[in-house]
């Protein structure tokens, strides 16, 4: 059986998500502490108007 470790801690654990709730996490603490990471923003998911904003910057190729 492959084994996993919770993001937030680093605790190995088997990758059965019956033997752990709150998979894929160890434990409840750690889910928590996710989610806040989430709420205050620590993790961002770029949009696509980011995206093609970054493409629009023109480079000297496209000055020629």
């Amino acid at each position: 059986m492959s084994r996993v470790q919770c993001p937030i801690c680093d605790t190995p654990m088997p990758a059965s998500p019956v033997e752990y709730p709150d998979y894929p996490f160890c434990t409840k603490r750690c889910r928590v502490i996710d989610l806040g990471r989430w709420l205050r923003e620590d993790y961002k998911v770029a949009s696509r108007e980011e995206a093609s904003e970054d493409r629009s910057t023109p480079t000297s190729a496209d000055e020629e």
